[in-house]
């Protein structure tokens, strides 16, 4: 839920003024109006926003195939590196497939295409040619899009798609030439040469994407970080591990994913290994959760501002930030980036994303605050806006009038309603740009309950 500390004015009419502001006088005819001054003081302008903490990066390790968890090659809870060997899956399926794509290419490069002996005898084989071919992209397509991750699947159905053009681009060719040689006008040498062409693509299409399941099954870290095995639960927050990460992400690889933050990161994959952690035997399926790697070497905060305050929000804005998990300490933050497109609050209403930067933090006595993991709650205190040495009255004398704000001032001891211009609006105090000086007396208390020439003190 978006919380704003922004002080609707309106809405405090009648609200105790400070009793910084002098000896409150009361009227004969209600002891709830008071009387104070505006001065000249400093004045910040503070937006809360419910927040999150985040990661630097996020990666994920999942399972390329089905198989059997083989080796696990850290234990859980341990610093890696970037490539680091994390786990093994064991794919016999996999390794059939290899070993047959290796026997199919070998056989292509030796035939060369040839022992046709005629024009029927080509377009027959250059049938069996596509679909074969179909049938391998068809199932290889299949395959990838059941991987849950989807940097992982978007790379390797990218990689079947650029085979299968390939392959489109020389069967186009064989076809063409086969047809001439049909007509009797094309040369049958040319043709049996395209079609073996077309073959050899086709087999080592399969190879490739045979030899890129099985390197993958040896998962390394796509990012420097703490391993987990499975996923993590989503929290109260309702957020998935796209949402757990800042500003900056990490790098991919073959079974792996980091996404950066604020990216629209699917939910958190199903099935076995998502909240409970794979042991060495565990059988997986494709798209299985084996690892996530967290790299906390940076914070930060991803808060939701309410539309009505985001246009006060810019890169820079400092903020203090509060924990639910530590109670008392105070963390510095700092504003980097907003988002251009809106989200549903938790409220439901219309709220933007915000990325800070999150610094270190202090205890009330001065010690150091523990350091926040990712995925805590929390509220930032953004100071979006401040005025030093303003004029300034308190907030609860600043009421509306058609639209419009206004004060009542003391003039020869009558209330006189006098139009206001409200510029950087603090908690206790905000800022008068226009309307009233420095010394001047107005109500405020009971504004409510003041008529126009009202005797007051």
């Amino acid at each position: 839920m978006v919380v704003v500390r922004r002080v609707p004015l309106a809405a405090l009419i009648g609200v105790a003024a400070l009793v910084s502001l002098g000896p409150a006088a009361c009227t004969g005819q209600s002891s709830a109006v008071s009387v104070g001054s505006a001065s000249r003081a400093d004045v910040t302008e503070v937006v809360d926003a419910s927040a999150m903490v985040t990661a630097k990066a996020v990666g994920t390790l999942t399972a390329p195939t089905a198989g059997t968890v083989a080796t696990l090659a850290v234990a859980p809870g341990s610093t890696v590196a970037a490539g680091q060997v994390v786990a093994v899956i064991d794919s016999p399926a996999a390794q059939q497939q290899l070993a047959a794509a290796t026997s199919a290419l070998a056989a292509a490069r030796n035939t060369g295409g040839g022992g046709f002996s005629g024009g029927a005898d080509l377009t027959a084989a250059q049938k069996r040619t596509d679909d074969a071919a179909a049938k391998a992209f068809d199932s290889a397509r299949q395959a990838a899009s059941q991987i849950g991750d989807p940097a992982v699947r978007d790379a390797l159905i990218a990689q079947i798609d650029a085979a299968a053009q390939q392959y489109a681009s020389l069967a186009a060719t064989s076809r063409s030439l086969v047809n001439s040689v049909q007509r009797g006008i094309g040369n049958l040498s040319a043709a049996v040469g395209a079609l073996g062409a077309a073959q050899r693509a086709q087999a080592q299409s399969a190879y490739d994407l045979a030899k890129s399941t099985v390197d993958s099954l040896t998962l390394r870290a796509p990012i420097a970080g703490i391993v987990q095995f499975g996923g993590g639960r989503s929290g109260s927050s309702g957020g998935s591990l796209g949402d757990l990460l800042g500003s900056l992400g990490g790098a991919g690889g073959a079974g792996a994913a980091a996404t950066a933050a604020g990216a629209n990161a699917a939910g958190p994959p199903t099935g076995p290994g998502v909240d409970d952690a794979a042991t060495v035997g565990t059988q997986v399926g494709a798209g299985t959760l084996i690892a996530t790697i967290v790299d906390v070497s940076s914070l930060g905060l991803i808060a939701q501002v309410d539309e009505t305050d985001i246009l006060l929000v810019s890169p820079g804005v400092p903020a203090d930030v509060e924990l639910d998990a530590a109670p008392g300490a105070t963390y510095r933050a700092t504003v980097q980036t907003m988002d251009v497109l809106p989200t549903t609050s938790t409220s439901g209403g219309v709220a933007y994303r915000v990325r800070l930067s999150l610094g270190d933090g202090r205890l009330s006595d001065g010690r150091s605050a523990p350091k926040p993991r990712p995925g805590m709650s929390a509220v930032a205190h953004l100071s979006v806006r401040e005025a030093h040495d303003a004029v300034t009255a308190p907030a609860a004398a600043v009421f509306s009038v058609d639209g419009h704000d206004a004060v009542w001032l003391v003039r020869d001891g009558h209330a006189v309603q006098t139009p206001v211009t409200v510029g950087v609006q603090g908690q206790d105090r905000v800022e008068i740009v226009s309307g009233i000086g420095s010394g001047d007396r107005l109500v405020v208390r009971g504004t409510d309950q003041v008529k126009a020439g009202q005797s007051l003190p």
